[in-house]
């Protein structure tokens, strides 16, 4: 049976060490609730499947940091050639995505390939020699550790629970904020 998105995000906090972590569409909602560091930047952008490339730049500018980034498979569908792009810049990206068959906050329509696209083989295709698939929390929850440990880029497929209704969430703070509060951890002066 497939995790909630808070079950998955919940194992997430507890494994991410001093990364950066982007959080995107849905899980900007819930994200939050589980950390509030200048670390944290909740990506609400107007375009879907930007945030690999977000995080690639951070993990470039800042490899003593690295970054997660937590996409959807909806925003992952928008940008598949971002795993290509992480494969040919190795550095401690780590991508987790969040597959719940839905583009959850845009109405709930299925995504194209929903129960057949393999988010983890995809990876491995684009050149990416770290991709791990967990189908239910108990697996996440033995695995974690181990995929996000080592170096990068890696990507990380987690089949969620789909939520029919949801409303596209808002970032915790507003963006100039949460701007200048990571330039601040990564001791970048604004």
């Amino acid at each position: 049976m497939a995790m909630t998105l808070q079950e998955a995000l919940d194992v997430l906090a507890k494994h991410r060490g001093e990364r950066v972590v982007i959080p995107t569409m849905a899980s900007v909602s819930v994200w939050p609730q589980l950390s509030d560091t200048p670390l944290d930047f909740a990506y609400m952008p107007s375009a879907m499947g930007q945030g690999p490339a977000l995080g690639l730049g951070l993990a470039l500018a800042r490899p003593e940091h690295g970054a997660i980034v937590i996409n959807g498979d909806g925003s992952m569908l928008m940008n598949l050639g971002s795993l290509v792009t992480l494969a040919d810049n190795p550095t401690d990206v780590y991508l987790v995505i969040l597959d719940n068959g839905l583009y959850e906050v845009t109405g709930g329509q299925e995504t194209a390939g929903a129960g057949r696209a393999d988010f983890a083989a995809l990876a491995r295709a684009a050149g990416i020699g770290r991709a791990y698939a967990f189908d239910d929390l108990p697996a996440w929850r033995a695995g974690a550790a181990e995929a996000l440990a080592g170096p990068g880029p890696v990507v990380v497929w987690l089949k969620v629970e789909g939520r029919r209704g949801q409303t596209t969430p808002k970032a915790p703070r507003p963006m100039a904020e949460q701007i200048e509060r990571l330039q601040r951890a990564l001791g970048a002066t604004p």
